[in-house]
């Protein structure tokens, strides 16, 4: 694999896609949860995608359950509450894991290719996010605590 686009992944209606879709697109990948004290992201997440979809910009939200049990519904509770509390519309998938055995194999690239602080890959937190560039590769990681807003510098450069 070499980059994001080489892989594929579940959306939240069950339908498996090939990443190559979103080729030659700026994305912003993040691991989300429902309960989360950063949940309300899904807003800043939102007016991103609002904001650059029209110049080829992504975001996709990959819900995690591992960080505190914050993500304890299913694929339909799930899209419920992110179009009812956020109106959310950008691509979401389905549940999966970012880190251990059962990772999914996206995150282990993503992990990988742009490690955290002091080189740990394991992602800490839900709202972990990754910018990739139009050619797939990673071009930034971001701490949860980074409000989807603090990047609007960074994606312009890469649009």
């Amino acid at each position: 694999m070499t980059g994001v686009t080489d892989f594929s992944a579940t959306t939240l209606a069950g339908e498996q896609i090939a990443l190559s879709e979103f080729a030659g697109q700026v994305l912003l990948i993040v691991n989300t949860a429902s309960a989360c004290g950063f949940t309300p992201q899904y807003a800043g997440l939102e007016a991103l995608y609002r904001a650059y979809a029209p110049r080829g910009f992504a975001v996709l939200g990959f819900p995690c359950n591992q960080f505190g049990a914050q993500e304890p519904g299913g694929a339909g509770e799930i899209a419920s509450f992110c179009s009812r509390q956020y109106d959310v519309t950008f691509p979401m998938f389905a549940k999966i894991e970012v880190n251990g055995e059962g990772a999914h194999p996206l995150y282990r690239y993503l992990k990988d290719a742009r490690p955290g602080v002091l080189g740990s890959e394991a992602i800490k937190w839900n709202f972990t996010k990754f910018l990739i560039g139009r050619a797939g590769q990673v071009a930034g990681r971001y701490a949860p605590m980074t409000k989807p807003e603090a990047l609007k510098a960074e994606i312009e450069r890469l649009l």
